[in-house]
């Protein structure tokens, strides 16, 4: 089996957690991009989309993501935007498994919190969400080679439920 897995999905689809607990169980170093950019930069997300916009912050992801899509033996958890950066989304569309973490808003909302270390969520928390997803679903749905919806599980049984589906 190919020793990298990337989990894509919106914010709260568990990307973060699963990914933490799909590394455990199969032995695998855990990656989550946005944890990364945070180490790097040594600042949080919101602000370093504060000093340097969206777009600026999609240039740090975008090295960061390209770098994590090297390391075999991996769990990755992407950003719930990476997937929109061109050079991203050509390199995923590479990778045998990519698996899309399902969601739906009203499960979502609870796991988010709808808080400030989500910058795209700051104004009005349910309609950004709402367009933030209808902008990227395509693009979720067409780098998917499998699907998981995260909705009523604990993180531990969608894991459980990826690595069933991988073997």
């Amino acid at each position: 089996m190919s020793s990298r897995i990337v989990l894509i999905g919106p914010p709260g689809s568990g990307k973060t957690s699963v990914g933490r607990i799909l590394a455990d169980e199969l032995n695998l170093k855990a990656i989550d991009t946005d944890r990364e950019i945070e180490e790097k930069s040594g600042k949080k997300i919101g602000d370093i989309f504060l000093e340097v916009g969206e777009t600026g912050f999609r240039e740090i992801e975008r090295g960061v993501v390209l770098k994590s899509l090297e390391e075999q033996g991996s769990v990755i958890s992407l950003g719930g935007g990476s997937i929109l950066d061109p050079q991203v989304y050509e390199q995923l569309s590479m990778e045998p498994k990519v698996v899309y973490l399902e969601v739906s808003i009203s499960n979502a909302a609870p796991r988010v919190g709808f808080n400030t270390d989500r910058p795209l969520l700051l104004a009005n928390p349910r309609q950004q969400w709402l367009k933030l997803f209808e902008e990227r679903k395509e693009r979720y749905e067409s780098l998917a080679r499998y699907r998981v919806c995260t909705d009523n599980k604990k993180a531990k049984e969608s894991a459980l439920e990826i690595k069933e589906l991988l073997a």
